[in-house]
C-alpha cells in the first residue's frame, strides 16, 4: 500500500516537471541566440575595443561573466534536454502497454524534440565558451605584452 502511494506521488511530481522543463529549454534557446549575437559583436570589434581601453580588470571581469554564461548553456541545456526526454517516456511506455499508440507517439515526439533542443543549446554554449576563451585570452596576452 505504502509503495503504491509513493509511486503515485512520484509520478505526479515528475509529470509536473515536464512543462517547466520545456519552458526552460525554450528560454535557453532564446538566451543562446542572444549570446550568439553578442559573440558576433565581440568578434567584430567588441573585444578589441575592450583591449584598447587598457582596463585589464574590466576585460577580465567581462570575459569571466561571458564565458560563465556560455558554460552554463553548455551544461544546463543537455541536462534539461535529458529530463525532457525521460519524463514523457514513462507514461508513453505505459500507454504502449495499454495499446494506446497515439499517446506513445506523442510522448516520443516530445522526447525527441526536447533532446534536440537540449543538444542544440549545449553545442552553442560549448562553441561560444571555446571561442570566447580564445578571444579573451588573446586580448589579455596582448594587453600584458603592451
Amino acid at each position: 500500500m505504502s509503495f503504491s502511494i509513493t509511486m503515485e506521488l512520484m509520478d505526479t511530481v515528475v509529470s509536473w516537471l515536464l512543462e517547466p522543463v520545456i519552458i526552460g529549454l525554450l528560454v535557453l534557446v532564446a538566451v543562446a541566440v542572444w549570446e550568439l549575437g553578442q559573440a558576433v559583436g565581440e568578434r567584430t570589434g567588441g573585444v578589441r575595443r575592450l583591449e584598447t581601453s587598457g582596463n585589464a580588470e574590466r576585460l577580465a571581469f567581462l570575459a569571466r561573466r561571458r564565458i560563465d554564461r556560455a558554460d552554463l548553456l553548455a551544461r544546463i541545456g543537455p541536462m534539461l534536454g535529458l529530463m525532457g526526454t525521460l519524463i514523457p517516456l514513462g507514461p508513453g511506455l505505459a500507454a504502449m502497454g495499454r495499446g494506446e499508440l497515439d499517446v506513445l507517439a506523442q510522448a516520443v515526439t516530445v522526447a525527441f524534440n526536447t533532446t534536440v533542443l537540449g543538444l542544440l543549446i549545449g553545442i552553442l554554449g560549448f562553441l561560444l565558451g571555446r571561442l570566447r576563451r580564445r578571444w579573451y585570452d588573446g586580448a589579455m596576452e596582448r594587453m600584458e605584452a603592451a
